[in-house]
């Protein structure tokens, strides 16, 4: 094959067939084992991959990092395949049908623009918890689900007709990264290449950033923007700089009674603590061995929230049990140990890689925590609710006679993250069980629900008799999506809204998942902690979140007698005898097929023409403006107005929210006026396939603070020539007919959260050039160069506060196109109302040399439409 090396090919036999493969041991020789297992993935991808022209300097950039542990050079990476979820396919796919028609408008066949690489989409991101704790309450979900978005479920199924390689997975089939691991993974595939079968690692990106769960099996993969796995998608390779590598060394074992998910939280709030943005984390050393595939994907799944690109742990043994376990065919398995054996892939828990940095952990010491109550990284134990709380200096004007001053509103087991992994549901379901064998109920306050992550999920809880216990205490199936952990969690109960109307309680949400930012689960509730599914449990019957469990009752039973979690909590043994006799390798394959025949999902008729028929009057998907020729870069030197001036963590929900949509916003107003039903205007990402929208929702949320105008009402910023406080995208839109350029100063960790590509759509139709930051959250960063947004780093000291912006200030930026480089410094300075400069030397936050031609181009969207036409 003419773009590998020279002598890095052999030949590769398993039961009794020849095929083609890299050898990495062959290429790299010694070195091969001090390097990170990510690396050896990512060299042969390199050499297998990359154009020839690139191969020899990217192979030896992996190779030289070694000595020492850290790059400045470029490699080439081309996945295999791409997953995303509905509500980030579509504004995708959106922008595909946009250029389809931009490309017909130009002269150009428009059925050339197709995906070059497999496209799975998961239909997950969308249902809403309405109807729980009652019988029937998946299919009265599911009814909701696809009456609401019925328009834009026919546009998916539209783009799985005219797209090929699109494959749609119907609502009911499970959520993405759970798919993704029991269906999709094959952790070793065999691939055509020129009419020859080569033997190659599974490899991916998604569109979302918790696809490090995959990371769990052995399988290299990270979360991307929308617009960045669309120029992989059309051919062109990811760039990133040779990633600096973090290793973890796992020692000891976990203590009895401590899960998977107090291990990731653990792992989170340590890793955020070294602060590993961007860099990749893999896990290592004796304690690997000790962790099921599945504790190990939990661990993975919160790569996003320790900052990492990934959270990877090689393949073993493990890998393979979990494979069979989930009803892979087992010449399948056979050939993942026999080519990582072969090619040095393999994990060797006595192994010591080279890494840039490392941190241990020693799994014995890991107790059982919680998190929260605002971000994913603040680890308590379980026992410091109370003075958690307690910190929060809530004031109740009036008590309530019924409710705790900090009721549980919400206790869902929910997310990828901690559903994918049947223990955890097994020891969910034996609290359940124990519970109910007290007599215990449910608050009826407490909004309770479970939402697995795989239909077959109810399969083994059956089975062990344990689904009837979980129903029993509130913890029905609500249906097979992320529900509550992106906040599609519904109305709170009514008990808890008037007392929080009231200001006699201030409730507080628990859940089972990754994300805990206020307003996230609900835009109603400030306060939510993560923690695992059995606690999940504890926490929703007790109904107080004021408690310490190790001391004080979960509920009094019948007969006055406390019952405590220690009753309750299942034994290592209890969990694993119940798993043995429950779990039956068929479930996985044959429940998947049945939900994929969903009969709501096959009765929505689309259209099969090559190009989409844009409805004029439609609310959900309108041909967005960006997907043009027309867009162009912003760099350039300007003065320009703050929009927004923002503090620290400024989360892509901020940006760009996925809740529901207030019925008393601005934002409902339009919906309203366009013939839309108020109390009935489902959730913010369902609309993303409507730019008109979503531009009035950017930046509308509750708890955002903006410095400029500490007073603005929710959405609303200061437009400074005029005084006047305005809406937002009101605001931009005077600035713009001004032609009056606007900027956004923001503090730490900006873009932190979801992999929205939204949250940079939105700053570039408000007409924003750059956002100047202290530091960017990666896959955010990233997004905003796909929109031809700059990112730029203040310099050191330098921060929101203290540049103390005041109404009348503008920002000199000196960034024309052809200064712009991978972390090129960009002169920049404070304009004072009064005439007077500070100046200051900010820094492109530019990694790679794509990334600098992105910005030149105006973004994703007009490089690929420019590519397009010129292969045409």
């Amino acid at each position: 094959m003419e773009n590998t090396y020279a002598g890095c090919m052999s030949q590769f036999e398993y039961q009794g067939k020849t095929f083609r493969s890299i050898d990495l041991p062959q290429f790299a020789g010694a070195r091969l084992v001090a390097m990170p297992w990510v690396h050896r993935l990512l060299l042969e991808n390199v050499l297998r991959c990359a154009a020839a022209s690139e191969t020899p300097g990217a192979a030896r950039a992996l190779l030289d990092w070694l000595q020492t542990g850290s790059s400045e050079l470029e490699i080439p990476f081309q996945p295999s395949r791409v997953l995303m979820h509905d509500t980030t396919s579509t504004p995708a796919l959106v922008d595909i049908a946009a250029m389809r028609d931009e490309l017909a408008e130009a002269g150009v066949d428009p059925s050339v623009l197709r995906p070059r690489l497999p496209v799975d989409v998961s239909v997950d991101h969308s249902l809403a918890v309405e109807a729980f704790a009652q019988p029937g309450a998946v299919e009265a979900n599911m009814q909701h689900e696809i009456r609401r978005n019925a328009e834009r479920y026919r546009f998916l199924r539209w783009a799985s007709k005219a797209l090929p390689g699109v494959r749609i997975h119907p609502p009911g089939t499970g959520i993405m990264h759970t798919i993704n691991l029991e269906q999709l993974a094959t952790v070793v595939s065999i691939e055509q290449r020129d009419g020859v079968d080569w033997v190659v690692p599974d490899t991916m990106i998604g569109t979302d950033s918790h696809t490090p769960m995959i990371n769990g099996i052995g399988v290299l993969g990270w979360g991307v923007g929308g617009l960045e796995a669309q120029t992989v998608m059309f051919g062109m390779p990811t760039m990133l700089q040779v990633p600096d590598v973090v290793g973890v060394r796992l020692t000891g074992q976990l203590q009895p009674g401590v899960l998977a998910t107090d291990l990731a939280l653990v792992v989170t709030h340590r890793l955020r603590e070294l602060d590993v943005t961007g860099d990749f984390v893999e896990f290592y050393g004796p304690g690997v061995s000790t962790l099921t595939a599945g504790d190990r994907s939990v661990v993975a799944n919160m790569a996003p929230e320790y900052g990492a690109t990934t959270g990877f742990f090689p393949v073993d043994d493990q890998t393979l049990r979990y494979l069979r376990d989930t009803g892979r065919k087992e010449e399948a398995v056979g050939l993942v140990e026999a080519y990582c054996r072969h090619n040095g892939l393999w994990f060797d828990p006595q192994a010591q890689p080279r890494y840039t940095r490392t941190l241990v952990i020693d799994l014995a010491a890991v107790g059982m925590h919680v998190a929260g109550p605002r971000r994913p990284q603040d680890l308590h134990s379980y026992t410091e609710m109370p003075q958690v709380l307690a910190a929060e200096k809530f004031q109740h004007p009036v008590a309530s006679a019924t409710l705790p001053r900090h009721p549980v509103a919400v206790a869902a087991i929910t997310s990828c993250t901690n559903t994918s992994d049947p223990a955890l549901l097994v020891a969910a379901g034996l609290v359940a069980r124990k519970a109910r064998a007290r007599g215990l109920k449910r608050p009826d306050w407490v909004k309770t629900s479970l939402a697995p992550g795989s239909p077959a999920a109810v399969s083994y809880l059956e089975r062990a008799g344990l689904m009837a216990d979980l129903e029993a205490v509130g913890f029905g199936v609500v249906g097979f999506g992320c529900t509550t952990c992106i906040g599609n969690t519904g109305p709170l109960t009514q008990q808890v809204r008037s007392a929080q109307e009231q200001g006699a309680a201030k409730g507080v949400a628990i859940l089972s998942g990754n994300r805990n930012f206020p307003g996230r689960v609900h835009p109603e509730l400030e306060l939510s902690f993560i923690m695992s599914p059995p606690l999940v449990v504890a926490f929703g019957l007790a109904g107080d979140a004021d408690r310490d469990l190790s001391r004080e009752p979960v509920q009094v039973d019948a007969d006055g007698r406390p019952v405590y979690l220690r009753e309750l909590w299942p034994t290592p043994a209890e969990v694993q005898a119940h798993l043995a006799h429950s779990r039956d390798p068929l479930d996985f394959q044959r429940d998947f097929a049945r939900a994929s025949l969903n009969p709501l999902w096959l009765g929505l008729k689309a259209p099969s023409t090559p190009q989409f028929p844009w409805d004029p009057q439609s609310t959900a998907l309108r041909r967005p403006p960006f997907a043009s020729l027309k867009e162009g870069s912003v760099l350039g030197s300007y003065d320009a107005y703050p929009l927004l001036v923002l503090g620290d963590d400024i989360t892509t929900d901020h940006i760009s929210p996925a809740s529901a949509i207030p019925r008393d916003s601005f934002v409902a107003d339009f919906l309203v006026e366009r013939g839309e039903q108020r109390d009935d205007l489902n959730v913010f990402a369902s609309r993303r396939g409507n730019w008109e929208v979503m531009v009035r929702a950017v930046f509308y949320n509750r708890s955002l603070r903006n410095l400029l105008a500490p007073e603005a009402p929710v959405g609303h910023t200061l437009h400074v020539p005029s005084g006047e406080m305005l809406p937002i995208w009101e605001a931009a839109q005077r600035y713009r007919d001004e032609h009056r350029p606007v900027v956004v100063v923001a503090g730490e960790r900006y873009g932190m959260g979801s992999s929205r590509d939204w949250a940079a759509k939105g700053q570039r139709l408000l007409g924003i050039r750059a956002v100047l930051a202290v530091s960017f959250e990666r896959i955010h960063r990233s997004n905003l160069i796909g929109m031809g947004v700059l990112p730029l780093l203040l310099p050191q000291g330098l921060t929101p506060q203290s540049l103390n912006l005041r109404p009348g200030d503008q920002l000199h930026v000196d960034a024309p196109a052809d200064c712009i480089a991978p972390g090129a410094e960009v002169p920049a300075a404070i304009v004072r109302a009064d005439g007077s400069r500070m100046p200051f030397n900010a820094r492109a936050a530019v990694e790679t040399q794509l990334e600098a031609n992105l910005l030149r181009e105006g973004g994703v969207l007009p490089a690929i439409l420019r590519q397009t036409i010129g292969a045409s």
